[in-house]
Parts: C-alpha cells; structure tokens; sequence
C-alpha cells in the first residue's frame, strides 16, 4: 500500500480494505510506519515505537468477523492506556524505564477491536497541561504550523492523527485534553461521560470520574465506532450506566431533530477571548440557525471562577497522591519530576480533608446548574479554548518561577509560595487559553470539539458543544450533520508534506460521515 492510498482513508475506510481481502493488515502497517519515520521527526509525536510488537500482531492476528477495525494502525496516549510489558512514562522521567505487567482494559478492547498499536505518544509530564512540552521528552508539534502547539494533553496523538500518521489515536481527558489538541489540530474531539468508558482495572474512576478515556480521529463515523468498541462496563466499574439506546455509530446517520442551542464567547474566567475564536462561535451559531435549529445566547447559571477552583482542589490533591505513589514505587527523588508538577503536588499538601471535601460538595451545585440549563436547551455552544494555538514555548512559566520552586522544593519552603496564593494564581493563569472544557469534567456530562472555523493565518480553532449527561448519540447526531454540511477532512496541514493523490486511486472515504 502506498502512503497516498493509506492517507486517503479514515479508519472505517482502512477497515473495509483489510475486511474485504483487498489490501493485508502488514501492508497498511507498514505504510503507517513508513509516514510515521518521515513526519515524526518534524512532530515528535510518537515517544515511543512498538514496530516490532505491530509487525508479529498484524502478521499472525486473524480478526474476528465482527472486529469494526481489523488492521488498522493505531497509536496509545502515553498515560492510563498501558500496554503489558511496556512502559508507561506519563510524560515522567521517574516511568519511562518502568514496564506494567498488563494491559489496561481501554487497551484490551481496542486490540479485540482489531487495531494495531505500533507506538506511543508524547504529552505533558502527568497530562497536566494544555501544551505538550515535557521536559523529558521536548515539545511536540502542530502539523499546521510546526512554532505552534497542538494542544494538550493528547497532543501527541492529535498531531500524528492530523499530520497522517494514523487516522485515529487514544486520548483522554481530565479537564480537556481530547477537545483541546482537537481544536488545535483540525480533528474531531468526542469527550464521553463519565462512566462511559472503562479505566480499569488499576483504577475506578479517576478524579471521581472526571476523567475519562477517548480518541482524536479525522471523522465522525471513526468517532462514533470508536465509541462503540470502547464503551461499556467492566467488573471494576463503580457506577455502570444504562447502555445507549442503538450503536454510536448508527447515530451518525440519524436526523438530529430540531434542536434548541444556547451559545455563548464568554471566558467562564472573565478573561479576554480571541476575535478568532469568537467568530469560531458565531460561524456555527449561524450554521445551525441555517439549518433549521434555535439558537440564543445563553449559558449555565455557573461562576466559572468557583468551578474552576472547585477543580483545581481535587487537581491539586491528585497531583500530591500521584507523586507521593510514584516515589514510594519507584525510589526516585524530586529531580525525577518537574518543578511544576512539584509545586501542584506541594499545593495539594498544603490542603486539609474538610476543605476538600467541601470543593468536592460544590461540584453537585455545578452538577445542577448545568441540568438546570440543559431543562432549556439540548445543547450549550463554547468556544473549545480562547484562541489560536499558542506558540511553543508561551505558557511556559517565568524562568525564575521555575527555578525557585527548584529551591524551594529542595528546601522543604515550599509554603513559602503555597501560602501565598502564587502557583494558584499562575495557574488559572495559563487556563485563560483553555477556560471553556472544565466544566464538562466537573459536571461529569460529554462534549465534542468539533473542527468548523480555520483562522485567517490557517490554523484551526474547534468549536464545542456540551450535552447532557448521556447525551452522546445527540453529540454524533449534531456531528455528522455538520461534517456533511461542511465537510474538513479534505483539509490537509501546510506545516508537513504530504503526497499528492494518485486522482484514480484516491477514496472518498475520509469524506462525508454518512458515506
């Protein structure tokens, strides 16, 4: 297979040729790898290759008749989706040399799936930003412009998928990182409830649930069978929920009705939101009047700057539970670690329990106030974040920031900075770019960035919609429609090179959803 034909087709499409005897699954890999050595030292999206292991599954797997995706080359998130015998860093010099001993159950059905998992990909040490430059692996970046970021925390993923590498990738989200390296990168960004899809069986639910496991893909119809392969229960699930009422991927096809939008381009932070970004808004507020549905300006009864709190606390004691674990598995010190995940880590130590569990209660009032609204509306539109891709390097905190929370850590001062509001302020700081995919985590309610508006200079800015809880079949429903009605994934970005087409051999299949 030839690296225009594979780049031709979404992972359906891929699936069909691999299905139908068309094209052997080790012929697809071996172009998803060849494109991967061409435009990966461009990206550095991929940290880490599993060719070898690739090679032996798609020489001697034979797919079940059922698997929607037999064949098709596939990339993990460096973080939660553990592939036995491998390491998981989390973007974390302490884990990079640190092999789990079984596969996270995300990873299972992906493989019963039948996609091939030929690497990993790089993301912020712990995924805890919406910029992928981790120290130990060095930034990743935008195949739209190679100085600007892909987002975060899948940026990784998000860059390989956009630039070609595969046409799908895991991902997950904690306050954001699916929807925002998708908007970032031109892709579509499905966040799923909470309870939706599995994390175990190492974890429950993480963040009490606002954290979730997905994928970055180029289509909706990959999104939404994607969704099929992933969701459902397992023994260690806490609180499995109803199952949908037909498959994701029927929904794609389905007539959304006339629906009821509220939309808003105000930062929940108050802050400023990018010309760009606004007219992303108001682009698909007038595409949607234009097909028929009502859409106002509106928005959840919400403070956005006490959600935001209200997440940070819980971000915060993650952190300090997270650090504290891998220090007592591994033996590292502190040089092991950033200093900002260190100075996360020393906020959340700061903390007592009640205040904790406080924030945590606040939650169901956000819980209600975004029921409340969805009373009136089906769906709430955002902004995905408050502006363009920032240039590599621009959320970086002060060079004497970071080399003071190296002092302080190593002097055990570091109330010295904790008790006085700083690393808190810097970081509602650096979420002015990325204000609006929070409260879909805290709320526990699934949202889709979706890739509808490119900026004047070509660079993508995703739109966001937010749904009520188990409201995903709507979510694919609304996208499909608009991907018919305004089509992207023709669109190729100017930041790596891409083979020109064979006319006669090229597939429409990275076209319409509802092809």
């Amino acid at each position: 297979m030839r690296v225009d034909e594979y780049l031709a087709h979404d992972a359906t499409g891929l699936a069909a040729l691999v299905r139908d005897g068309e094209v052997p699954a080790v012929d697809v890999l071996e172009a998803a790898i060849t494109r991967a050595e061409e435009i990966n030292p461009h990206l550095n999206a991929i940290i880490r290759p599993m060719y070898e292991e690739a090679r032996r599954r798609a020489s001697s797997s034979s797919f079940p008749d059922d698997a929607p995706f037999p064949g098709v080359p596939f990339l993990l998130k460096d973080l939660f989706q553990d592939y036995a015998g491998v390491p998981t860093s989390m973007g974390c010099r302490a884990m990079r040399g640190v092999p789990v001993p079984q596969h996270a159950e995300i990873v299972r059905r992906w493989l019963d799936a039948g996609l091939i998992p030929f690497g990993k990909t790089n993301l912020p040490e712990f995924g805890a930003k919406g910029i992928t430059e981790p120290l130990v692996f060095g930034a990743t970046r935008n195949p739209w412009n190679l100085t600007r970021t892909p987002g975060g925390s899948s940026g990784g993923s998000a860059a390989a998928v956009a630039a070609g590498i595969v046409p799908a990738a895991g991902a997950n989200d904690g306050g954001g990182s699916i929807r925002i390296p998708a908007a970032c990168c031109g892709l579509v960004g499905l966040k799923p409830g909470r309870g939706r899809v599995p994390f175990g069986p190492l974890m429950g639910e993480p963040m009490h649930g606002a954290a979730v496991n997905g994928v970055v893909t180029r289509t909706v119809r990959d999104s939404a069978a994607l969704l099929d392969a992933m969701a459902g229960p397992e023994p260690t699930s806490p609180y499995p929920i109803a199952a949908p009422e037909r498959p994701y991927r029927e929904e794609v096809a389905r007539d959304p009705g006339r629906l009821r939008v509220g939309f808003t381009e105000r930062s929940p932070l108050g802050t400023p939101v990018h010309p760009e970004a606004v007219a992303a808004v108001r682009a698909a507020a007038a595409l949607l009047e234009g097909l028929g549905h009502d859409v106002e300006h509106a928005e959840p009864a919400i403070d956005g700057r006490a959600l935001t709190q209200d997440f940070l606390t819980l971000w915060y004691g993650s952190m300090a539970a997270l650090v504290e674990g891998i220090k007592a598995q591994t033996g590292c010190g502190e040089d092991d670690f950033e200093p900002d995940s260190l100075m996360l880590a020393a906020m959340g130590r700061s903390m007592n329990a009640p205040s904790y569990v406080r924030c945590h209660d606040h939650w169901n009032e956000h819980i209600r106030a975004l029921a409340d609204f969805h009373g009136r509306y089906d769906l709430l539109l955002t902004p995905t974040i408050a502006g363009p891709p920032v240039p590599i390097g621009r959320l970086d905190p002060p060079a004497w920031l970071r080399a003071a929370e190296r002092v302080l850590v190593r002097t055990r001062t570091e109330r010295i900075v904790t008790t006085t509001g700083l690393i808190n302020a810097e970081t509602i700081k650096n979420l002015t770019a990325t204000p609006f995919t929070l409260l879909a985590n805290l709320t526990g309610v699934p949202a889709i960035s979706l890739p509808l508006h490119w900026t004047s200079d070509g660079l993508p800015l995703g739109v966001q919609f937010v749904a009520p809880a188990g409201g995903e079949g709507l979510l694919l429903r609304l996208a499909g429609r608009l991907e018919e009605t305004r089509p992207w994934a023709h669109r190729r970005p100017q930041g790596v090179p891409f083979p020109a087409p064979d006319s006669a051999e090229a597939s429409p299949t990275t076209g319409s959803a509802r092809a």
